[in-house]
């Protein structure tokens, strides 16, 4: 018991000794700032476009060459149609999406 208390009041005097010297590490040396630097200058605004409003007597532009429709259904129809087609010729799951993934791709 008297090993314990001796224990305690050493460690009770380290911490008060030793605590003093760890609080110092927190203060900074030398003076702090007391006024900070102006901001920069805001950035310019942004230029103001006018857009150009047609003209009702204006010749109308010559139109573009019209891209032949290709007559191709869409992929989701041509999904389902592999699918069937997978099915009809009793594919397992795994081969089907397989199947039906080049099919539709084509």
């Amino acid at each position: 018991m008297q090993a314990m208390i001796r224990i305690a009041s050493f460690l009770l005097v380290f911490a008060l000794i030793a605590a003093p010297g760890a609080a110092l590490a927190q203060l900074s040396p030398g003076p702090l700032p007391t006024t900070l630097p102006p901001p920069p200058p805001p950035p310019p605004p942004p230029p103001v476009v006018v857009p150009t409003v047609p003209q009702f007597d204006a010749p109308q532009p010559t139109p573009r060459a019209q891209l032949p429709s290709r007559n191709r259904r869409s992929f989701g129809d041509r999904v389902t149609d592999c699918l069937t087609d997978g099915n009809a010729a009793r594919l397992s799951p795994n081969d089907r999406a397989a199947y039906s993934r080049a099919c539709a791709n084509q």
